[in-house]
């Protein structure tokens, strides 16, 4: 059945306040830990391979009742492992290079060993952790428990991860140039956060909002034809 609860009880909801716990963490790190530009820009890009991989998993399970969907999964899943993997690595590319120094003369081209070693210095390990914890409640809560795996489509499924990092990241690195420019000061790193909180927010509920009203259109129409409605 649809959720009727109101808009501003959704912004509670379990996902958004775990989504909120884990973002914390990077304000934890400038307030106490001395983080600065980079290493925020780091962990932001690192969640855009986290979501990529819950995407595959979301995309493997789209679609389950359609035998047929199997056939354009074959050709899909590996096109937005390939597509996405290598729109991600570019940009994980430039957030090292231009934050990170990793474009000055004689440094060494980013690669995955380049990244598990920045990861460890700069002490990026619990903030990862919660990222994968936020992401894989979500997509057991909103994905599996809620049912959107049975109306998502393999399409939408597929554009999702994209409009993230234009609209979130784009917003992101030219906050990320100003503080550079300025020295990093806490302040500006410490709204950084909280404005990322904010996007991320955003379009965590704008994206869920939008696949509970398809869940609802769905089961109301099995209820018209007599079929099992899926969990609300």
């Amino acid at each position: 059945m649809n959720d009727a609860r109101p808009n501003s009880l959704k912004r509670f909801s379990p996902t958004v306040i775990a989504l909120v716990l884990a973002n914390l963490i990077p304000l934890y790190g400038v307030l106490a830990l001395g983080w600065e530009v980079f290493p925020l820009m780091l962990l932001f890009w690192l969640e855009n391979v986290i979501i990529g991989v819950f995407n595959v998993l979301r995309m493997l399970l789209a679609e389950l009742q359609k035998p047929e969907a199997w056939f354009g999964k074959l050709f899909l899943v590996p096109f937005f492992c390939v597509h996405y993997g290598m729109f991600t690595f570019v940009h994980g590319v430039f957030v090292v290079g231009l934050f990170g120094g990793q474009f000055r003369a004689g440094a060494g081209f980013p690669s995955l060993a380049m990244f598990q070693k920045l990861i460890t210095e700069q002490h990026l390990g619990i903030a990862v952790l919660a990222l994968v914890v936020s992401h894989a409640f979500s997509f057991a809560w909103n994905y599996l428990w809620r049912g959107e795996y049975r109306t998502v489509s393999l399409q939408t499924l597929m554009a999702r991860p994209y409009a993230r990092v234009v609209v979130l990241h784009l917003a992101l690195l030219g906050s990320g140039f100003l503080l550079v420019a300025l020295k990093s000061p806490v302040v500006g790193l410490v709204l950084l956060v909280l404005f990322k909180i904010g996007l991320d927010v955003s379009s965590h509920l704008k994206e869920h909002v939008r696949l509970t009203d398809t869940t609802a259109t769905t089961t109301v129409s099995q209820a018209i034809r007599g079929e099992s409605s899926p969990r609300s």
